[in-house]
């Protein structure tokens, strides 16, 4: 094993602490979603879509933004076995704005004709995915398919948060594109074929 400098992490003990806040965050996600109660009898179909229907698509936008922010999490940190104290810092500052999205969802989903509560919302998709670029920015350090893959879901999210600004309803349809972020990892081809 490796001696670490005074002023380097491990980072699988950020690992660690980053699959238990994505964990409680993507579980808190569910937290607004009606309960039983709501309804004072039988719920038929048409009960069941009004109530649930806006919420199921809030929570499954975020929780698979959440999934898809912890994969790339996942590979970065795979990538960088010991850190600086500065990106220690900023990977806290990105799981800070994880736990923070049970929170905007909540707000969300339960106001989503609110230009205001939809700007926000974007806003925080945004700054989850620049930190997530600039996560793999200082982790790489240079142009790579992976920095590609990572600035695609902040090229979305900048005017998907412009068109929450004027058409609330319509902003979740563009927020959906930035999972293109995927096909760009997914079907990139590296020319050393080292990266994958």
């Amino acid at each position: 094993m490796t001696e670490l400098k005074s002023d380097q992490f491990e980072m699988r003990r950020l690992e660690s602490l980053s699959n238990t806040i994505f964990g409680v965050a993507m579980t808190l996600l569910a937290y607004d979603l009606p309960r039983a109660a709501v309804f004072t009898s039988a719920p038929d179909w048409n009960d069941l879509a009004r109530v649930y229907s806006g919420k199921l698509a809030g929570l499954a936008l975020s929780f698979i933004i959440a999934g898809v922010f912890w994969i790339s999490h996942h590979r970065r940190l795979a990538r960088q076995p010991v850190g600086s104290r500065g990106a220690v810092i900023l990977n806290l500052f990105f799981l800070l704005s994880i736990v923070l999205l049970p929170v905007t969802n909540g707000l969300y989903t339960n106001y989503p004709m609110s230009s205001a509560v939809a700007v926000l919302y974007g806003l925080h998709l945004t700054a989850i995915a620049g930190l997530n670029a600039w996560l793999w920015w200082r982790t790489l350090g240079g142009w790579r398919h992976e920095i590609m893959a990572s600035l695609f879901p902040l090229l979305v999210f900048i005017p998907g948060t412009v068109v929450a600004a004027f058409a609330p309803q319509v902003a979740p349809f563009v927020w959906f594109i930035a999972f293109g972020g995927l096909l760009i990892q997914r079907f990139y081809v590296a020319p050393t074929g080292t990266d994958k």
